[in-house]
């Protein structure tokens, strides 16, 4: 059986967090959580998304699932290249992984 999986969340970068913020904010009327000094989370973007301080440049595109460990073996399977291991975060789990043509992205499931 194969686990669906949908684009759930749009991570952006940015190593100027706060003129980011300030440009989105301006430019497309949206809001934000601050979680520490590293993160923002989008509020009133259309779909989840969030900004963290990073120097990297390509947004990371994170699916979601109701079954990780599932996810995690199906992405595997399909030749998926694992980055970043199962770990938690305020709520939820998540991994990394690129897939073979080189972009980034996520897995993230709740609890």
């Amino acid at each position: 059986m194969t686990t669906s999986l949908k684009i759930d969340y749009i991570e952006f970068y940015s190593s100027e967090l706060e003129a980011t913020q300030d440009f989105f904010a301006k430019a497309c009327g949206w809001e934000f959580i601050e979680y520490g000094p590293d993160y923002r989370d989008i509020q009133g973007a259309g779909t989840g998304g969030g900004i963290e301080r990073s120097s990297n440049k390509a947004p990371l595109i994170v699916l979601k699932t109701d079954d990780l460990q599932a996810a995690y073996a199906q992405l595997c399977a399909a030749g998926a290249h694992i980055t970043k291991e199962i770990f938690s975060f305020p709520g939820g789990q998540r991994f990394e992984f690129r897939e073979p043509g080189g972009t980034n992205m996520a897995v993230w499931s709740e609890g």
